[in-house]
């Protein structure tokens, strides 16, 4: 199983091979953290800490981690002066797979964060969702469905549904007047057992 925090096959790469670097990264607030430079681009801590709630001091701190693991990297060229610091994600995609990491118990924890994040997110959608007007409330979906599939073929159902998701999350965005709203995608599809 390979897991891509966004996935994005046409983009360079982030290949995680370090368990420090996947603890890093599976902190909540560091995924948070990643998440919000991935989808507003780059920030400074102050407005990454009116965005999460955090105090600048902890969004700092936590920055600093990132950038040590080479997850995120200071943008200088936006800053105004020599005080203002501004940061980036390094790499557009993070990728592992567990099976880089065979019985690392930190592996098996990133894995089980990310599982957690993804029913979070939906979660905080039911508990949300009546505010939102009718037609959203119609458009959101979820689904699952059984096959069988060989390893080739599951691989295949990888790449197209990951070609997928990519021409909608990086297209640009059409001037056309209609509401668009940042909407979470997840997929998985792992063997099991009705």
């Amino acid at each position: 199983m390979r897991i891509y925090a966004e996935p994005m096959p046409d983009r360079p790469t982030r290949e995680i091979r370090d368990s420090k670097v996947l603890a890093a990264m599976s902190h909540p607030l560091r995924r948070r953290l990643l998440d919000l430079l991935r989808v507003d681009g780059p920030s400074t801590a102050s407005a990454l800490s009116a965005r999460t709630g955090q105090a600048v001091g902890n969004i700092s701190h936590h920055l600093k981690v990132l950038a040590a693991c080479e997850l995120v990297e200071e943008a200088p060229e936006l800053a105004r002066d020599r005080r203002e610091r501004w940061w980036r994600r390094s790499a557009d995609v993070l990728s592992w797979s567990p099976s880089d990491f065979p019985g690392d118990p930190v592996a098996a924890a990133a894995e089980s964060l990310l599982l957690d994040r993804q029913a979070g997110l939906v979660r905080q959608w039911f508990a949300e969702r009546d505010g939102y007007p009718e037609p959203w409330r119609r458009a959101a979906f979820t689904s699952d469905h059984w096959a069988r599939l060989s390893v080739a073929e599951l691989a295949e159902l990888e790449e197209r549904i990951l070609a997928l998701l990519s021409s909608v999350a990086d297209r640009e965005i059409p001037d056309d007047g209609q509401e668009r709203k940042l909407v979470f995608l997840t997929v998985r599809a792992v063997p099991g057992q009705p």
